[in-house]
């Protein structure tokens, strides 16, 4: 009886795990069809961000679904910043890692996409760039 007991929690921890597993796959499932026939793609624990034919969709995913957040013209695209995620309105420096925010600004409009790595965040800040000059 004291073998079943202990073994019990190792059971509700793996039948969890299966859970989670089944729940990030679905996500990433959902992800794919969403962002099929993307230029440039991402997913990840902030968000899923799309740039498709000079459109930049954001996008998060809330009840087994993408809800798309806000849209931004890349063609309009005046200034990329990397900002922090949390200290209002301060620069990202170089070396810094972890959260961030990608602020996009052009056609006086303003719009956050937010990040969970800050190196994955500057080379869609490269990205972003190169599109929009290639646009113009």
């Amino acid at each position: 009886m004291l073998h079943g007991l202990l073994w019990l929690p190792l059971l509700f921890i793996f039948i969890l795990l299966t859970a989670l597993g089944w729940l990030e796959r679905r996500r990433q499932n959902l992800f794919r069809s969403w962002a099929n026939g993307s230029e440039l793609c991402k997913l990840d624990s902030s968000g899923a961000a799309s740039l498709k034919d000079g459109e930049l969709k954001w996008s998060a995913f809330e009840a087994g679904t993408f809800e798309e957040k806000d849209s931004f013209t890349i063609k309009r695209l005046e200034l990329v910043e990397l900002m922090a995620l949390t200290s209002g309105e301060a620069p990202l420096t170089n070396e810094s890692q972890g959260k961030c925010r990608l602020r996009l600004v052009g056609d006086g409009k303003e719009m956050d996409v937010p990040f969970s790595d800050a190196d994955q965040a500057r080379e869609w800040m490269e990205q972003l760039m190169e599109k929009a000059r290639c646009d113009l």
